[in-house]
């Protein structure tokens, strides 16, 4: 594995990746990526065509949980696409299912996004639910992130609404990309998030208004400033590559984008 040892210590044990960039890939396939990257973590996308659905059963998340521990590579989060805000549906009870898929597989996180563009003002519907969810997991082991994401995308907008819900069972999703192209610094992103950060997504686009992913370290994203913001919050917990492969199939390998996603840690770590 290229590049294991130039990574700074903490991270190399807390590297991960979406399974975004393998889309409908088996288990094993995700589990021996993991093996020969270095990845410790995975997030498993929820949703039709994935080994990890809304409809799959509590036994096969089970099974699935099981061979992650014997892998020795954790399921980290469980990456929904429930919009906690939408003004359709039933956010909520969509939400506490993925809670439960959460427990079956030992996952720590379930993801959660914010609304729809163009909808009236989101925030007090996802307080709302979102103080409604926390209520009924608090004190159980899974964490609900709200990623900074669509109706979110500001890392302000985010913690706003987490400030207001103010439960240890409701945190926030950095993805790196989206609170930088509405404009926010990486300072301002971080400190916005800091109270609340408990997982961070990297990835690199070619521009604010074109987000087709380029391989990490070759694109317009800030990374080193992100990573530099990490280290000034003592953040040690993981770092995520989300590789949208799913949604731009000419992108290269998920393979071929950590060796460079590890190259930027390992440039970041010798400037330090």
């Amino acid at each position: 594995m290229s590049g294991v040892d130039t990574v700074p210590a903490w991270a190399a044990g807390r590297l991960a990746f979406s399974t975004l960039g393998c889309s409908a890939e088996p288990v094993e396939s995700v589990l021996e990526l993991a093996r020969r990257t270095g990845c410790h973590g995975v997030e498993l996308r929820c949703a039709e065509g994935e080994p990890v659905a809304p409809d799959t059963p509590a036994a096969t998340l089970r099974e699935i949980g099981k061979r992650f521990a014997d892998a020795g590579v954790e399921p980290i989060c469980v990456a929904s696409y429930v919009r906690i805000a939408a003004p359709d549906g039933d956010p909520v009870t969509d939400l506490l299912h993925h809670v439960e898929i959460a427990e079956q597989l030992g996952a720590s996180y379930v993801r959660v996004f914010g609304g729809r563009d163009g909808q009236a003002d989101p925030h007090p519907a996802a307080v709302q639910r979102l103080g409604e969810v926390a209520r009924r997991i608090e004190g159980g082991p899974v964490t609900v992130l709200l990623e900074t994401h669509d109706v979110f995308c500001s890392a302000r907008a985010v913690a706003a609404v987490l400030a207001e819900v103010g439960s240890p069972a409701v945190a926030a999703l950095w993805d790196a990309v989206n609170p930088w192209r509405v404009g926010e610094s990486p300072r301002e992103a971080a400190d916005a998030l800091a109270p609340w950060l408990r997982h961070v997504q990297l990835k690199d686009v070619r521009a604010t208004d074109n987000l087709a992913p380029v391989l990490p370290g070759r694109g317009t994203v800030p990374l080193g400033q992100i990573l530099t913001e990490l280290d000034r919050l003592d953040y040690r917990a993981w770092l995520s590559l989300e590789w949208e492969r799913a949604w731009f199939p000419t992108a290269p390998p998920l393979d071929e984008a950590l060796a460079a996603f590890r190259a930027v840690l390992a440039a970041h770590q010798a400037a330090e």
